[in-house]
């Protein structure tokens, strides 16, 4: 008689934590039951309960001690564990959840799987199929891959994923190539080469004489040179020192005026002195 191969399967173990998921630990259970090939309800029960750690153990061990045959089948045990250890309304949370799912900054294939996670977590009423492209494709990140997805037509979730996955690929690919690309180095001649003017620039001193020769001096107001350079006494010091060495008059003033006005006064003083 050909016994038939058998495989064992490890798994984790259920502890009923907030962060745990009855349902992913269902897949795991059902796998690691068919595969060593356990039959019969009381075996698959066991079987389930010996991999329970925690809080689900000592549940589960208090009614076995209140109701030996509380759990008669699997399906039983799968059903009060959900009642009493899943999240309160968890189906509609995770339907709500995954209508409005975004990437974010995950990738592309942590924000596939997470979208998988949350539809097979609404068991009731399944969301269908064209929903979940449509939710897939408008969550993306907008860039270059939103913008092929849009221009393909997926008829499937798997295909679409598969499809935004390379194209994410291809993607990085190509900015990891960009970023490393360095120029090829210019060949070196052993002959004189051609002289590009566009390549010449003017260094600071060459600068500094081109605008002193249009630079205007505002002491004596003068082209060629600046007012901290100008050797004509300024203002303030003409009128410390009393020298005035401008070689124009002031304005009002003619050359000689100063010998005009004296004989003006001593005309002035001749005339009061008659009329006394």
């Amino acid at each position: 008689m050909h016994r038939p191969e058998t495989l064992k399967i490890d798994f984790s173990r259920c502890k009923g934590a907030d962060e745990d998921s009855l349902l992913k630990w269902f897949v795991e259970l059902d796998d690691a039951i068919r595969a060593p090939h356990i039959e019969g309800d009381e075996m698959q029960v066991t079987f389930a309960l010996s991999n329970l750690t925690g809080p689900t153990k000592t549940w589960a061990l208090g009614l076995k001690l209140h109701d030996p045959n509380v759990f008669e089948s699997l399906e039983i045990l799968k059903s009060r564990l959900k009642e009493t250890f899943e999240p309160p309304r968890a189906e509609f949370r995770a339907r709500s959840a995954l209508l409005r799912l975004k990437q974010g900054t995950r990738d592309v294939h942590a924000y596939a799987q997470h979208l998988r996670y949350l539809a097979s977590s609404v068991t009731e009423n399944p969301v269908d199929e064209c929903t979940l492209i449509n939710v897939f494709i408008y969550g993306l990140v907008d860039g270059p891959v939103k913008t092929y997805m849009f221009r393909e037509d997926f008829h499937t979730l798997e295909k679409a994923i598969a499809y935004a996955e390379q194209e994410d690929f291809s993607l990085r690919q190509s900015q990891y190539n960009l970023s490393n690309y360095r120029p090829t180095r210019r060949q070196e001649t052993g002959g004189p080469e051609p002289m590009d003017l566009g390549y010449v620039f003017w260094s600071d001193k060459s600068l500094s004489l081109v605008h002193k020769r249009t630079a205007r001096c505002h002491g004596c107001q003068k082209i060629g040179h600046y007012a901290h350079e100008c050797s004509v006494p300024s203002t303030a010091t003409r009128l410390k020192t009393g020298r005035d060495d401008r070689r124009w008059p002031r304005k009002g003033l003619r050359r000689g005026s100063d010998h005009v006005a004296k004989p003006r006064q001593q005309v002035g003083l001749s005339k009061n002195c008659q009329g006394q």
